[in-house]
């Protein structure tokens, strides 16, 4: 592994395998990483020989058959596991024990006890573990940091955010209970990690509740009510087969402040703050656009370069998902 020397471009590209070639794999990730001078792919695996061999050959790289195969090669230096959530707590283990960085899609496991064994095990072992939450890199978000700190808004009194999707095929994987399916492992950590984001660790939950559609076998829609130390209330929604709603809010003593399209913007979206003062005329702050996938590759390869610790806020999402599950009975 190649040492940091504060120029990320004159280092060689982190090599990447990717477990399993799911529908984010080949929307997002794999074309970011083929794009990016930082990474290389260098093998793609699946259950499938067929769809790996495919994918292999659009990306000019090794097509294994199985993700074990992935685990055992030389010239992988860090995977991407795109499998579903009930998965990732085998795989994302098996790779670190085999020495691998690993980015894998949120949630990092569906239960709090193993996320901590792995952010333990990856410490240990110093290597980096990255929980894939794509809109944590992009920098709309740092510009709303900018304005609450300005003062924008006055003391912070509430936050509500939400993240709602339409339906799924019906026989989409994230309807199946046996493979971690459900709202809230596929949406519902959008909002809740949003919260974690702005209002810190300190979050408790005050009450959830989750509800099944007609005829599904997971939970499609839920919302939760967390109360943060300094008394700031914070009301969440989500859902899987409701109409796209994308946002988040925050109010103050002396205003509020709104972003739609906060979770998914496309790379050419620009994004707009609406910032509604008390008593005052309202102001749209346009934004440049920004692609928070590749930003997400760029703060992986550098985790990996630095061997980074695992962000301590993957165990207080990981705690709060527990806590909803718990919470809502």
């Amino acid at each position: 592994m190649p040492q940091r020397d504060g120029r990320t471009t004159s280092m060689k590209p982190v090599r990447m395998g990717v477990l399993g070639c799911a529908d984010i794999a080949l929307r997002r990730m794999l074309p970011a990483m083929a794009a990016s001078p930082h990474t290389e792919v260098t093998a793609v695996a699946s259950r499938d020989g067929v769809t790996a061999t495919a994918v292999a050959r659009e990306y000019g790289c090794r097509a294994v058959r199985g993700y074990a195969g992935i685990l055992e090669r030389e010239d992988v230096d860090a995977v991407y596991v795109p499998l579903p959530a009930a998965l990732h707590a085998d795989w994302v283990e098996a790779a670190l024990r085999a020495g691998k960085h690993v980015l894998a899609e949120k949630p990092l496991t569906t239960d709090a006890a193993r996320t901590a064994e792995l952010v333990e095990l990856a410490r240990g072992q110093g290597l980096a573990l990255m929980e894939n939450l794509l809109f944590l890199h992009h920098h709309q978000h740092a510009r709303v940091d900018r304005l609450l700190a300005e003062g924008a808004v006055g003391r912070l009194t509430s936050l509500h955010a939400a993240f709602c999707v339409p339906g799924f095929r019906a026989n989409d994987i994230r309807y199946r209970p046996d493979l971690g399916g459900g709202a809230l492992w596929d949406v519902g950590v959008y909002p809740l990690r949003v919260a974690v984001r702005f209002l810190g660790p300190d979050l408790e939950v005050a009450g959830a509740i989750l509800t099944r559609g007609p005829d599904r076998e997971v939970d499609t829609a839920g919302a939760v009510l967390l109360r943060a130390a300094d008394g700031v209330a914070v009301q969440l929604t989500f859902g899987v087969e409701h109409t796209y709603r994308s946002a988040y809010e925050l109010r103050g003593g002396n205003g509020e402040l709104a972003l739609d399209r906060a979770f998914t913007p496309p790379a050419d979206h620009r994004p707009v703050l609406r910032l509604r003062p008390q008593g005052g005329a309202g102001q749209d702050i346009l934004l440049e656009p920004d692609d928070q996938v590749a930003n997400t590759v760029t703060a992986f390869v550098e985790a990996v370069r630095t061997r980074a610790a695992p962000a301590k806020e993957i165990l207080v999402l990981a705690r709060l998902l527990e806590e909803v599950r718990h919470a809502a009975g």
